[in-house]
């Protein structure tokens, strides 16, 4: 009688692990759902309300102020050195090539570029966003201000809003935006709350954002999340381009090599090849090339244009004869030997 053996769970892990035998039917794909759109309508209006608090130099400017007098670095400085390797969970490049490769093997198993083309989409969005707000405000960091109690708005800095937060929150927030399961999907979002806060807050322990520049982070970050359902049906019509692409280059036929001309051994006199030698002894004939015929010689491309002499054809310049000079007493020949008497 013939039992299947039971999986184990490293068994079933591993089999997770495999390519699917083709692109999975139903894709859960997050739609602009009227939630979606009030969550993103409630988030923008955070998002004014915090420039705006900024621009008129409100009560939050002066809670800026206290909390970088209050030097948190200087409170709790044991804990200066992990939030210094921490605050790398909000740098763009780190972040997104670890991430990329997760998704990038999501591509592989399932048989879509739809997680690659999403991180793409949120990445330009980030740059383009918050990049454009950075350079539009141009706000000074805790270690530029000159004013005390000032916004520091207009003073070519470049950390409203803080990218490192908005980062973060992308960065991670995309690997809840492409799960699989709901499940999976609110473990993860906890997962990036958790990482994006604290990214947020570490930066204004080490001095570099005002609290506000990390509000405001929140907020961008939030915003791209929340408006890429807008972006999936573009996403929908370049993936078949895409993978066109690809498939078409896969399927090129390689490049053919052509063989070189094997060397023909010249025929003796009478007409037969000559038989190789034989034997450990007798070393064998390197074969002759054909004597090339004259008229398919060029002229080198170095030499001027007109009739040339061969160098074995022209009249030496230096005088016939030895270089070193004649002696008398140096005789050519046999007649150089002494003749001895007999």
């Amino acid at each position: 009688m013939r039992t299947e053996r039971n999986l184990t769970r490293l068994d079933r892990l591993f089999a997770r692990l495999d390519r699917e035998p083709e692109r999975p039917v139903h894709l859960d794909v997050p739609r602009m759902s009227r939630h979606r759109v009030v969550l993103f309508s409630a988030t923008l209006a955070f998002y004014l309300a915090i420039v705006v608090a900024v621009l008129v130099t409100s009560w939050l400017v002066r809670f800026d102020w206290q909390v970088m007098f209050f030097r948190p670095y200087q409170q709790w400085p044991e804990i200066h050195g992990f939030l210094d390797y921490w605050v790398v969970l909000g740098q763009r490049g780190p972040t997104a090539v670890m991430v990329a490769a997760w998704l990038g093997w999501r591509s592989w198993r399932q048989h879509t570029l739809r997680p690659l083309l999403m991180f793409g989409t949120a990445l330009l969005l980030l740059n383009a966003t918050v990049g454009a707000a950075k350079i539009g405000m141009g706000r000074l960091g805790p270690h530029y201000a000159t004013v005390i109690g000032s916004n520091e708005m207009g003073q070519g800095g470049d950390i409203f809003p803080s990218g490192h937060t908005a980062n973060a929150v992308v960065t991670w927030g995309i690997l809840a935006y492409l799960a699989s399961t709901p499940v999976t999907r609110r473990y993860l979002s906890a997962l990036s709350a958790v990482v994006s806060l604290s990214v947020g807050l570490t930066t204004v322990y080490l001095g570099t954002h005002w609290l506000s520049d990390v509000f405001l982070g929140w907020a961008a970050g939030l915003l791209i999340l929340l408006a890429l359902p807008w972006f999936e049906p573009l996403v929908a019509r370049v993936e078949p381009f895409a993978l066109g692409l690809w498939h078409r280059f896969r399927a090129r036929p390689p490049v053919a090599v052509v063989p070189a001309p094997a060397l023909v051994p010249q025929r003796s006199a009478g007409g037969a090849a000559p038989a190789p030698a034989s034997g450990k002894g007798s070393g064998e004939q390197p074969p002759v090339r054909e004597p090339v015929a004259a008229g398919r010689s060029r002229t080198p491309a170095y030499l001027a244009p007109g009739p040339h002499t061969a160098r074995c054809e022209r009249t030496p310049v230096t005088p016939a004869g030895p270089r070193r000079p004649p002696h008398a007493d140096r005789v050519r020949g046999a007649s150089a030997r002494p003749v001895t008497g007999a």
